[in-house]
Parts: C-alpha cells; sequence; structure tokens
C-alpha cells in the first residue's frame, strides 16, 4: 500500500493537482464511454467537501507531442461536468502564466480540467523542467490514475520530485487493495485472463 492516501491529506484551502485516467474513447464530438469519469468522482468529491479546489490534469489519445484538436479535453470537461453536477471550465493550456493564474485564481469546491498533457512532448519524456511548470499548479500532489501509474511521464513520476505531498486517490487506492489480495492471497482455482489494445505495455 502507498505510504500516503488522499485520506491522510489536509485539504482545506490547497489546491489539489489531481492526475487522473480521463483517457476516454470519444464518439461523434463527445465521450463514447464515460466509465472512467465516473471512477474518479469519489476522489474529486472528497477533495471538494474537503474544502479544496481541484486541478484535474489527464491525457487524452495520441496527440503526438503537439496541440490537436480532435484531442482537445472539451468533450471530456462537458460531460465530467454533467457527472459532477457542477461546471469544469477546460485551462487554455496545461502550463504557461495564464493557466497558472486560472489555477490561482480558483475558490474552494471549484474544478478546472487542464489542456491535454500530451500536447507537449516532455510530458511522455519525464522532462523535470516541464514537471516544475506543472508544480506550479497545485499545492499537493493526487495519483488517480492507476492505469498509466506504471509510466515514467512527468505528470506522473518527475512532478512527485517537487511537488509534495504526494498520495493515492481512493480509485488508485481501492485499485492497489484489490492487487495485493489477488497476489498476496489469491482464491483457488485461479484463471488468469490478460488482454488489452496495448499488451507491450
Amino acid at each position: 500500500m502507498p505510504k500516503l492516501t488522499l485520506r491522510q491529506l489536509e485539504l482545506a484551502g490547497k489546491r489539489v493537482f489531481l492526475r487522473a485516467d480521463l483517457n476516454v474513447p470519444l464518439d461523434g464530438g463527445g465521450v463514447g464511454d464515460d466509465t472512467r469519469l465516473r471512477a474518479v468522482l469519489p476522489t474529486i468529491r472528497h477533495c471538494l467537501t474537503g474544502g479544496a479546489s481541484v486541478v484535474l490534469a489527464s491525457h487524452l489519445g495520441r496527440p503526438g507531442g503537439r496541440p490537436d484538436p480532435q484531442y482537445a479535453m472539451a468533450p471530456v470537461a462537458a460531460r465530467l461536468g454533467e457527472l459532477a453536477g457542477t461546471d469544469v471550465p477546460v485551462a487554455p493550456d496545461c502550463v504557461g502564466a495564464i493557466t497558472e493564474a486560472r489555477t490561482r485564481a480558483l475558490a474552494p469546491g471549484q474544478i478546472v480540467l487542464l489542456e491535454n498533457l500530451r500536447f507537449h512532448p516532455e510530458e511522455e519524456a519525464n522532462a523535470p523542467e516541464f514537471a516544475r511548470d506543472l508544480d506550479r499548479l497545485g499545492d499537493c500532489y493526487v495519483n488517480d490514475a492507476f492505469a498509466t501509474a506504471h509510466r515514467a511521464q512527468a505528470s506522473i513520476d518527475a512532478i512527485t520530485r517537487f511537488l509534495q505531498p504526494a498520495a493515492a486517490g481512493l480509485l488508485m487506492e481501492r485499485e492497489l487493495a484489490a492487487l495485493g489480495r489477488i497476489l498476496e492471497h489469491p482464491e483457488r482455482p485461479l484463471v488468469a485472463i490478460l488482454g488489452g489494445a496495448k499488451v507491450s505495455d
């Protein structure tokens, strides 16, 4: 289990930089499957009810390290706002002075979704300077992106060298507990089924 979890953080008045996995399929300009959005809602709600604001960060698709309108976060923000019952605006970028100002202007209970992290090649390069730019957007770091937690990318790995405290979100905590049960005390008989679009990961 992780050393620190979201439940242990003092949230009141803080900007929580929440790395989530919002990499959802898009269909006809909207979200085709909102399962991942629903999965992160408990963590978002915990932060907001604790008196924090939330700076949401995620990648979407594979835009190749440059801005690409078909991978913009607007459809994700729209659906997430519907599910959360609150406005979820999208910042014009995931780094920079304008985005930093947007995050500093957040009041407790408000959310902003950063534009696609992978619009910058530095994200997948795990670049420390990019991680420092992300660090300026929050007061603490929460990782709820279990499916991408194995990747050495700036918003997952390098950022934790600068943005502390760093904690596991509620979804991450639940996934790690389930994995621990399977690895340490598997029920028998046991069948393992492996699959996915990116088996190399």
